[in-house]
């Protein structure tokens, strides 16, 4: 006897349908259009094959090749494309496994005798493209693990007999099969071969079975696939942009930074970078004076005993550096600081303190030094030596509210100078590694979502990905290309003031513990760099640029006034050089440009008898000649303003 379940849509309508309807039935019973594009659902936010049944009422969003989920599953169907082109063109190729994350690739491994080559992939990518032709449809097959042994067997896939070892006993075993090819998966796919609209293939490398390198070696190839043509040009567009922006090529031709290897992961900050380091440095700084807060100055190195008090030692030490002696100095061992939280704990502990005393904010720019592991370090954002724009504010229960309520403040404040807009905020809760009782994470949980929720955000839950010492508030932005960035963050810890026995008196005359708050806005200084530097392409606004003016003769006759220029630019707080070199104009014009200078002054006779400027604006045409005196004046409003526009 049939049974009816009701099937919620986003729009909030809701079908009532017979038990057993699959996904593609439900987009079938709304429109033809829609189902033609349907790709998989969403039952309860949990994303599911196309072909699953529903057998209980649910709440379901129809996954089309339009949505991100959409292209994630083109590009899963698209690797079983790529591995079976390669099986038609060289048969009896055994294939490993293809990719968890298909956001923007997809990838297999095969083992063949030699590593792909640039013709390997036109003869690959022509047969995909013929697959796709034959509108081949995906089919879902649900086998026993005996089943699944004999069919690979049969077929001599010995890796995937291995493969299929690693499944753990209990779980549904599933195939999926388009044509004469069959691969162990779990799925999702498309319909059919006809909906993967364009694929391209990438890269290839060599890679070892399970990432073992003392398995065999396998080939792997690399590609991507999007529902048309356009979306593809689009993402290799998109993939330009990312190289043309990248921070190291950047710091490389602008002469910001560079790294060696007598000091692996940590950046050698050259004058150029150093001035803009320091702007950034000192924009916090200025921020801190109106926020009121003390900046000091910590150690580098500590007894270990610190960070075991800390708990650092047993939950961190693996990212941490310990410093050798000649010989163990009182037979005490010694670590390079990777956080400064502890040393501020000191700090704080050295006096007595009255409720009157607090909220106090104690700021570090001090270096901090974390051991990366070589694979995961990459330019300025992910170092192994660096400074945040790190602070600690001790409060009381009372004060936290408001002191959440004025960090958010000072974070948008930030934010707006350098034009992130798109500002996206989690609340990450307790993780399965955690110090201290769950009542307290409990407590101090409910107390970020409550300033949270007063402050009227949107903002989503991090289940288990808060510190080990509590909860936080991340901030993620997106730069002027979309990419995400977490930079900023705000942590909540009731367990360091424990451990270090830190106390104030309240107005009661009883000592009570502070609350501990850690903050940084930018986040480690040399990411924010990195971040900053692709987020404007290397265009720096005004009061960041290392070289804000370059003064540029048409002749040896006007260096005189040149150099007179550079003088009153200099006076007024401009950093301003002089190009004089017996160079034609055009050329330095270019290379002004090429190094991202904001404002090029060029003077000629005319110039020099009427004390004026021709003035050129970075990658603009000329703007005429104008009075000395009114480009200064611009030039220092843009700065002292932190104008983005020139």
């Amino acid at each position: 006897m049939s049974r009816t379940i009701h099937i919620t849509l986003p729009d909030g309508s809701t079908k009532e349908l017979e038990a057993g309807v699959t996904v593609l039935q439900v987009a079938e019973s709304i429109g033809r259009r829609l189902a033609k594009e349907t790709v998989a659902g969403l039952v309860n936010g949990r994303l599911v094959d196309l072909r699953t049944p529903i057998e209980e009422d649910v709440e379901l969003r129809i996954v089309t090749t339009r949505d991100p989920e959409g292209g994630e599953i083109i590009r899963h169907s698209a690797e079983h494309v790529m591995a079976d082109a390669v099986k038609r063109l060289w048969p009896g190729t055994p294939i490993d496994a293809g990719r968890q994350d298909h956001s923007e690739k997809f990838q297999y491994d095969f083992r063949f005798p030699r590593p792909f080559k640039t013709e390997d992939f036109e003869k690959i990518e022509e047969e995909m493209r013929r697959i796709i032709k034959e509108d081949l449809p995906f089919e879902r097959i649900e086998v026993s693990r005996e089943e699944a042994r004999r069919i690979f067997e049969e077929r001599g896939e010995d890796i995937k007999l291995a493969r299929l070892q690693d499944i753990p006993e209990g779980e549904t075993i599933s195939l999926y099969r388009h044509g004469d090819f069959l691969d162990l998966c779990r799925g999702p796919h498309v319909q059919r071969t006809s909906q993967i609209g364009a694929v391209k293939l990438l890269e290839a490398s060599g890679a070892y079975f399970k990432g073992d390198e003392r398995n065999e070696m396998l080939q792997r190839i690399y590609g991507t696939a999007f529902p048309s043509k356009k979306e593809l040009d689009a993402y290799f567009a998109h993939l330009e942009e990312i190289a043309k922006r990248d921070h190291r090529k950047l710091g490389r031709e602008l002469d910001l930074f560079s790294f060696h290897p007598e000091a692996p992961a940590s950046p050698f900050f050259h004058p150029r970078g150093a001035i803009i380091y320091n702007a950034l440095v000192e924009l916090m700084r200025e921020k801190y004076r109106r926020y009121g807060y003390e900046e000091v100055i910590t150690p580098q190195i500590f007894d270990i005993s610190l960070w075991k008090r800390s708990g650092h030692y047993d939950n961190y030490r693996e990212n941490m550096y310990f410093a050798d002696c000649w010989e163990n100095v009182e037979d005490r061992k010694y670590s390079v600081k990777p956080m400064n939280c502890p040393s501020h704990c000191l700090i704080f502990g050295t006096r007595a303190h009255s409720y009157r005393d607090l909220p106090r904010r104690i700021a570090d720019f001090g270096r901090l030094h974390r051991y990366e592991r070589s694979g995961v370090v990459t330019g300025l954002t992910r170092v192994r030596s660096f400074a945040q724009d790190d602070a600690h504010i001790f409060c009381t229960p009372e004060q936290i509210e408001p002191e959440i309520t004025a960090l958010f403040d000072l974070i948008f404040e930030i934010f707006e100078i350098f034009g992130f807009e798109d500002i996206e905020i989690f609340l990450s809760t307790r993780p399965e590694k955690a110090m201290g009782e769950r009542a307290i994470w409990d407590h101090a949980e409910t107390v970020l979502a409550r300033c949270l929720d007063d402050r009227d955000v949107d903002y989503t839950v991090n289940a288990g990905d808060g510190a080990f010492y509590g909860p936080k508030i991340d901030f993620v932005v997106h730069d002027a290309i979309g990419r995400e960035w977490q930079l900023a963050t705000i942590q909540l810890d009731f367990l360091l003031p424990e451990r270090f026995d830190l106390a104030y008196v309240d107005s009661d005359g009883t000592e009570k513990r502070p609350v501990m708050i850690h903050r940084a806005i930018l986040g480690s200084v040399e990411r924010f760099f990195g971040v900053m530097l692709e987020h404007f392409a290397g265009d720096l606004p005004p009061w960041l640029a290392p070289e804000q003016v370059r003064v540029l003769p048409i002749t040896d006759a006007v260096n005189d006034y040149a150099e007179s220029v550079v003088a009153k630019l200099r006076e007024a707080g401009i950093r301003a050089s002089l190009d004089r070199r017996s160079e034609k104009l055009g050329f330095k014009i270019r290379e002004g440009e090429t190094m991202k200078v904001p404002y090029l002054l060029v003077v000629g006779g005319r110039e020099a008898e009427q004390g004026t400027v021709a003035l050129r604006l970075r990658h603009r045409r000329d703007e005429g000649v104008q009075p000395l005196a009114a480009v200064r004046d611009r030039i220092v409003n843009a700065i002292n303003t932190r104008s983005r526009e020139l």
